[in-house]
């Protein structure tokens, strides 16, 4: 018989790299892998302190001189649509959902594809290829979904949601959709669908990913109501986000070794 005995696990840091939202800016980050039997409860962990998974790492932002990206989600029980996000919905109501396996298509690639052409061609995955886009759909040790949006009259492709359900919530760890309906705002609408998702099976969070301050590409996040940012070891309630400050400072961040002693983990002998 074999006995194996539960591994704390290894924090690392990733070199220095130009920042995609704040120019000028330096950006690094600490990360740990997401594998074995206790994935789903690190997952659970990490993500109530900041963290995002991409594949099988857990990553948040750990910078020398900044701290503006802060790790955001909404409190389902608080959110409560504005008359944009309601004309929104009504704008996406020949939209019909549907909840796949992680596997990867080739219509969800083409997709995709025409996104990033449209919207981030110069963005960090503008070369991915089919087999790395397989790769960040498939490669989860947690329970995720891929969640379609159709047009209910054609059936083509509209959207597509890589969906990560966690013990308090659910997660959107990437969504893209046809740049060909630029009024239809759908990336609010998938967003706004998953509020409904997360209230439909009885979790209170829907996790956005990062806003950052000062970020044009991240500032819709700030209009959601119900909004929590994940502040100086508390999730926050979001208040005005003027008052948020993307100044940098040599002093912004702890030095690793006290960021690492800090994050509390679970009991993974159970």
């Amino acid at each position: 018989m074999r006995h194996s005995l539960p591994l704390a696990p290894q924090f690392y840091v990733t070199a220095p790299q130009p920042c995609p939202y704040l120019e000028g800016r330096m950006e690094r980050k600490l990360f740990t892998a997401l594998q074995g039997e206790a994935a789903e409860q690190l997952n659970d962990s990490l993500s109530g302190q900041g963290f995002r998974r991409s594949q099988n790492v857990l990553y948040r932002p750990s910078c020398t001189e900044c701290a503006a990206c802060l790790s955001a989600r909404i409190d389902v029980s608080k959110f409560t649509p504005s008359k944009s996000q309601r004309r929104t919905i009504k704008r996406n109501a020949g939209l019909a959902r549907r909840a796949t396996s992680p596997w990867a298509t080739e219509e969800q690639y083409d997709l995709f594809r025409r996104y990033l052409d449209s919207r981030h061609s110069d963005g960090g995955m503008a070369d991915m290829d089919v087999f790395e886009f397989a790769a960040m759909i498939e490669e989860t040790p947690i329970r995720t979904r891929v969640i379609e949006y159709r047009d209910t009259d054609t059936d083509d492709l509209i959207g597509v949601c890589l969906t990560d359900v966690l013990g308090d919530g659910v997660s959107m760890v990437y969504s893209f959709y046809t740049p060909d309906r630029p009024s239809d705002g759908l990336g609010n609408y998938i967003i706004l669908d998953h509020v409904e998702i997360a209230r439909a099976a009885g979790l209170p969070y829907v996790y956005l990913g990062y806003w950052v301050p000062g970020s044009q590409k991240m500032g819709y996040k700030a209009r959601f109501s119900g909004l929590e940012v994940y502040v100086g070891g508390d999730w926050q309630p979001m208040r005005d986000p003027d008052q948020f400050d993307a100044a940098s400072h040599p002093l912004s961040n702890d030095p690793i070794a006290e960021q690492v002693a800090n994050i509390s983990l679970p009991d993974l002998s159970r």
